[in-house]
């Protein structure tokens, strides 16, 4: 450490706990906020980290306030904690936008550790074994666990990723220097626990194949890689690599091989021109239709003389519709057009945390598949992306890219040029990304009633479909029309020949059955939509949770804000981010201005279940609550605003939801339009309302919009709502709310001209009123006997004419009942408007 005093130095360490020390101090490094800190001004290494960057790795997409000041504050008792420690020169400065490390006489493993990796790769240049061999354990023995232990948030993920990837490659740097010094006796044990610990990394097992085969262990070596060829294969469906399987063949068949490699003729600098691999999954069987998503692949195929064709294309789509089986199909219709092979590979089985980590094993995967022994591809990054790169610009290769999460993940393995092609397939939607790196952009959706049916019917049978097509097209409704929801039911009934269409169309009816009859041969909707959801962060999965609770078709993002207790703003935010995963669709924008938002079915019957299993049931009740008085508050309002006041409207003990002023602003400015935009959800909550015995609530809710469904004349809706509440108030023995829905239906009736029905209507609803002692429903229900009086005797015989007591009542009892409410009378005769 030079001249200086031990006092001068800061040690940090992170290959392991996070810790500081000052000299053999150590410094006391406070709670989660200031390790994180301490550990970002550390991996930036004297550069400047911004405030905003600190401020994001503390707090991710949602700090608070005062985060600024937050961060000053554990600044400051960090600075203060390394004076304490017995370092008095500042050790963490202020420099535009944010702070930096002084690292001045300061020691960082992870440096220390960078630099032994490089010397021990230029020490292999070199042709000194023993010093890389020295320098390579000097740095691995710098680890004493994973990395950044003690620090939490999406920093310490990415760099541990990151870290991890680089201690795996000096790792295997070192094992092939060892076994390059012929001592593969000791290498055995340590290989061996490598191997258990990294069981996917082929270039480990080859090591422990090649040190066991060297030592004598020929029948050990062969059997480890049957077990782990096995494994490899079931799980993933993949084979090992080239190389590692020509390394078995030697041993089988008992090649004589060199204890020292160098002694050996090493193999020429790129054997993997003569590789041609033929990599594609299976073509799909009965593939039907797609025809214009696979015109618009053949776009790749075009000649690109002046440079303007896309070399890649990207597939988006929700779980389950078909992006793999279309990408598959096409690359076997177009394979003879890449003569240098065929390459597949499902990106989520590689995936490593950020998008350079899950690149730099994918990269691994591919240039193995091209040919290239293990020692041959280059540990570092760059190095890795060129060379793979120029593999593809030298020849025409078609690469599939399967379930990839984002565009960051692959954008270095996409070819620069060349006539080499690459198809990319994701869950996410991200046309904007597509675009920036000039991609074919597919956007796969539903596919249409007419494939649909004759998707099952070649796999089901044509004969047995033919028999009742009504069967078949009502099955592809309830598979929502997603292609693989498709196959697995016509190849249950493939599988079923006693079993009709129908009797399977009458299994999936039942709702909670449905996923778990979708499920067949190795494949379930279940556990594809899961793939999905399981990556989504904690907000959006009880957003996504929340919103299934409703059984609305459609709906506008203020009701996401209301299950979750959320400002309008925030929950669309939320909203929008489960539409780029495809987890909810954009239905429209309707006349009021607002974007609908809803589910396919399958999907909603899935966020169903996952709600149930995760959450109590009060939560699930308060959520839909808040939503429903949100539909209350807003139907009441809308009201107001369209007819100057809240008359003819009882009032129940339901409490309103606040109205956020903009929510009111933007939906209500013209209260008609957002009527017309919610009605279908009004009829489907009423229809909740009643079922689940919510009955103040739902005679509440008819009573506020009943109006609204007038002036548009809606009076199917109308009844079909009235009707729904009625039996809930009466099977609740809600006598108010009897006597108000009564009320109502009489005005349907009124409004369809079916006066008789609404004279014995509203001579109920006046008893029920009179025996409750409620004067404003009572003087409702006169109006509305007014409004009869007034269509006259030769409509209505036995109702006598405006200024004679309505039918049923003698002229005194009528004046007694009207004298209180003379006054709002005018006020009260809506009905009038059918006269």
């Amino acid at each position: 450490m030079g001249e200086r005093s031990q006092a001068d130095w800061v040690a940090y360490t992170l290959l392991g706990s996070l810790s500081a020390r000052v000299g053999d101090e150590t410094v006391a490094i406070g709670g989660p906020r200031q390790r994180i800190i301490v550990a970002a001004l550390a991996l930036a290494w004297g550069r400047v980290v911004s405030v905003d960057a600190l401020i994001d790795a503390v707090w991710g997409d949602e700090p608070p306030a005062s985060a600024r000041t937050q961060v000053a504050i554990c600044v400051g008792a960090l600075r203060k904690a390394f004076k304490a420690a017995g370092h008095q020169a500042p050790v963490i400065v202020t420099a535009h936008p944010g702070y930096r490390l002084n690292t001045e006489c300061s020691f960082l493993d992870v440096r220390e550790f960078e630099k032994l990796v490089a010397e021990g790769g230029e020490r292999v240049r070199k042709g000194s074994l023993e010093d890389a061999s020295r320098l390579y354990k000097q740095a691995l023995d710098l680890w004493s666990g994973r990395p950044l232990i003690g620090v939490g948030g999406q920093l310490a993920e990415d760099a541990e990723t990151r870290l991890e990837a680089k201690r795996l490659a000096a790792y295997e740097a070192w094992t092939g220097v060892e076994l390059e010094l012929g001592r593969h006796q000791e290498l055995i044990p340590v290989l061996s626990a490598v191997v258990n610990d990294y069981p996917q990394h082929e270039q480990f097992r080859h090591n422990l194949m090649l040190a066991q085969f060297r030592s004598g262990r020929r029948l050990e070596a062969a059997e480890g890689f049957r077990v782990w060829r096995n494994e490899l294969v079931e799980e993933l469906g993949l084979e090992p690599s080239l190389s590692i399987q020509q390394l078995h063949h030697a041993i089988l068949r008992d090649e004589p091989g060199p204890d020292r490699p160098e002694e050996a003729e090493r193999p020429a600098a790129a054997p993997a021109a003569r590789t041609v691999p033929a990599d594609l999954p299976p073509d799909v069987p009965a593939f039907i239709g797609r025809e214009a998503e696979l015109r618009r692949l053949d776009a790749l195929l075009a000649d690109d003389a002046l440079g303007t064709v896309p070399t890649t294309g990207f597939v988006t789509g929700m779980a389950g519709v078909g992006k793999t089986s279309l990408v598959v199909h096409w690359a076997h219709r177009v394979a003879a057009r890449f003569p240098d092979g065929q390459l597949h590979v499902d990106v989520s089985e590689h995936e490593r945390g950020p998008g350079s980590a899950t690149a730099h094993a994918v990269l691994g995967r591919l240039l193995r598949a091209l040919g290239l022994p293990g020692e041959q591809i280059p540990d570092d990054p760059g190095e890795r992306i060129s060379l793979h790169r120029s593999l593809l610009a030298e020849r025409r290769i078609l690469v599939l890219l399967d379930n990839v999460r984002t565009v960051d993940q692959v954008k270095s393995l996409l070819p620069g040029s060349g006539r080499s092609r690459v198809v990319v397939t994701s869950r996410e939607q991200q046309e904007h990304m597509a675009a920036l790196h000039g991609m074919l952009h597919i956007a796969l959706g539903l596919v249409p009633a007419q494939e649909a049916s004759a998707l099952v019917r070649r796999i089901a049978g044509e004969a047995r479909g033919a028999t009742d097509l009504a069967a078949v097209d009502t099955l592809c409704a309830l598979c929502d029309g997603l292609p693989l929801a498709l196959r697995i039911a016509a190849t249950r009934l493939a599988a079923k020949p006693h079993w009709s269409v129908r009797h399977l169309v009458d299994r999936l009816a039942e709702e909670p059955r449905r996923l778990d009859e979708l499920a067949a041969g190795g494949l379930e909707m279940r556990s594809v939509f899961a793939a999905t959801y399981r990556a989504l962060p904690v907000d959006l999965a009880r957003m996504f949770r929340g919103l299934s609770l409703l059984d609305v078709p459609d709906f506008a993002a203020w009701v996401g804000g209301a299950l979750l207790d959320l400002p309008t703003a925030e929950a669309e935010k939320l909203i929008e981010q489960l539409v780029d995963v495809n987890l909810l669709t954009v239905v429209g924008i309707d006349d009021a201005g607002a974007v609908r938002y809803g589910f396919h079915s399958l999907l909603k019957l899935y966020a169903r279940e996952r709600a149930r299993a995760e959450e109590p049931e009060r939560e699930r009740r308060a959520a839909r609550e808040r939503a429903w008085q949100g539909w209350l508050t807003l139907a009441g309002e809308a009201h107001r605003r369209e007819f100057g006041d809240d008359f003819t409207v009882l009032l129940g003990t339901t409490p309103r939801r606040p109205l956020e002023p903009s929510l009111a602003r933007g939906l209500l400015e013209s209260p008609l339009a957002w009527f017309d935009a919610e009605r279908a959800s009004v009829v489907a909550v009423v229809r909740q309302l009643s079922r689940l015995g919510v009955d103040e609530l739902a005679w509440e809710l008819v009573m506020s919009t009943a109006a609204l469904f007038e002036a548009r004349n809606a009076c199917d809706d109308w009844r079909a709502v009235t009707e729904s509440a009625l039996v809930a108030v009466r099977r609740a023995g809600n006598r108010r709310g009897e006597a108000a829905m009564t009320l109502e239906l009489a005005s349907v009736e009124m409004r369809r001209h079916r006066y008789d029905r609404a004279k014995d209507l509203l001579k109920t609803a006046f008893r029920l009123f009179t025996d409750l002692g409620e004067a404003y429903g009572r003087a409702l229900a006169l109006c509305g006997m007014a409004a009869l009086d007034r269509v006259g005797d030769d409509l209505l015989p036995g109702v006598g004419r405006p200024g004679q007591p309505p039918a049923g009542l003698g002229t005194g009892e009528a004046r007694r009942a009207t004298g209180p409410v003379e006054d709002v009378s005018a006020l009260l005769l809506r009905s009038l408007a059918i006269a």
